[in-house]
C-alpha cells in the first residue's frame, strides 16, 4: 500500500500486514518519532515481486490520533509564521520553506534556503523564546526546496522529486546533448532552477540506442527503399531515413535497418522462430 502525509505530496509504501484501509483514509504510520497519521492513496494490493523490509502499517487513526495530528499541523503553522516574522526583524536574507515538529520532545526543525550561509544564532534564540521550545535550523539546496515545496514540472505533471524520486543522482549537460535537447537552461532546468531530474533516469535509453542503431548519414535498406539516415526517434525506437528516390522521409523501425535483424529474417523469414537450442 502507498499513502502521504500531505496531499498530492511524496508517496511511501508500507505493508499493510493485517489490516486492509482503503482509499482516503486515515492510517498510522510508524516513524523514528513514533506513529504518524497519513493517508492511504493506494489501497493494499498483491505484487508478484517479493517486497521486503518496508515499514509495517500501524492500523486505522482513531480520534486521538487524528487531534493529536490537527494539533501538531497548527503548531507547525503557527511556527512558520513566527519564523518568517523574526527573519524579517532580524534582516536575514532567508526563507522559510518547511517545518516540522516533534510533540514527543518538543522540538521545531524549520528548514530554509539562502543564496550563502547565514548566521542565524540570535534568531534562533527569538524563536526558541517565542515558541517555548527547542528550535534547529537547516539550511537546503534547491532540489530539497523543490521537494518540499512541491510544483508542476515543464511536463505539466507533478514534480518527481516530491512524488516517487527517493535520491538526487549527478545530472550533466552531456546528457542533454545526448538526447538532442537544446542546451539551453530555460529548456532543460526543472522548477529548482538545476537541471531536470528526468535527463538522468532516461539517459541509459538513449545511450542504448545508440548503441545498436545505424548512425546518422549512413547509408541503409528500407522497407521503402535505400536511403540515408537523417535522425533518430529514441521514444518510438526508430530511425528517420531520406529515401533515394526522390528524398521523401520516412521513419523506419530500427529493427528493420539493422543488419543483424535483416540478417536473420533473411536466413529463417521475418514470421519464423529460430529452430531449438539457438536464440
Amino acid at each position: 500500500m502507498a499513502v502521504s502525509f500531505t496531499r498530492y505530496g511524496r508517496l511511501y509504501y508500507l505493508d499493510p500486514g493485517g489490516h486492509a484501509p482503503k482509499v482516503g483514509d486515515k492510517v498510522l504510520v510508524p516513524t523514528d518519532s513514533g506513529p504518524e497519521v497519513a493517508e492511504c492513496v493506494w489501497a493494499p494490493q498483491y505484487t508478484s515481486e517479493e517486497i521486503d523490509g518496508l515499514p509495517v502499517c500501524a492500523g486505522l487513526a482513531a480520534d486521538d490520533h487524528l487531534t493529536r495530528d490537527e494539533t501538531n499541523k497548527r503548531r507547525r503553522a503557527e511556527a512558520r509564521s513566527v519564523s518568517k516574522r523574526l527573519i524579517k526583524r532580524h534582516t536575514l536574507p532567508m526563507k522559510v520553506v518547511g517545518v516540522d515538529y516533534l510533540d514527543n520532545d518538543n522540538v521545531y526543525t524549520v528548514y530554509f534556503s539562502a543564496p550563502h550561509r547565514v548566521d542565524f544564532r540570535a534568531l534562533v534564540r527569538d524563536l526558541a523564546r517565542n515558541l517555548r521550545a527547542r528550535v534547529e535550523l537547516r539550511q537546503i539546496g534547491p532540489r530539497d526546496e523543490a521537494r518540499l515545496q512541491g510544483g508542476i514540472g515543464p511536463c505539466g505533471r507533478d514534480l518527481c522529486c516530491a512524488t516517487f524520486l527517493k535520491d538526487f543522482e549527478p545530472v550533466s549537460v552531456r546528457m542533454a546533448k545526448d538526447q538532442d535537447l537544446p542546451v539551453n537552461p530555460l529548456r532543460i532546468a526543472g522548477a529548482c532552477g538545476r537541471l531536470m531530474c528526468c535527463l538522468k533516469y532516461e539517459h541509459p535509453l538513449y545511450q542504448e540506442f545508440r548503441a545498436t542503431a545505424p548512425r546518422v548519414g549512413l547509408a541503409v535498406d528500407t522497407p521503402e527503399g535505400p536511403g540515408t539516415v537523417v535522425g533518430h526517434n529514441v521514444p518510438s525506437d526508430s530511425v528517420v531515413v531520406r529515401l533515394n528516390d526522390g528524398g521523401r522521409r520516412c521513419a523506419c523501425s530500427k529493427a528493420s535497418v539493422c543488419g543483424p535483424r535483416k540478417a536473420y529474417d533473411s536466413t529463417y523469414g521475418p514470421d519464423d522462430q529460430p529452430p531449438a537450442g539457438e536464440s
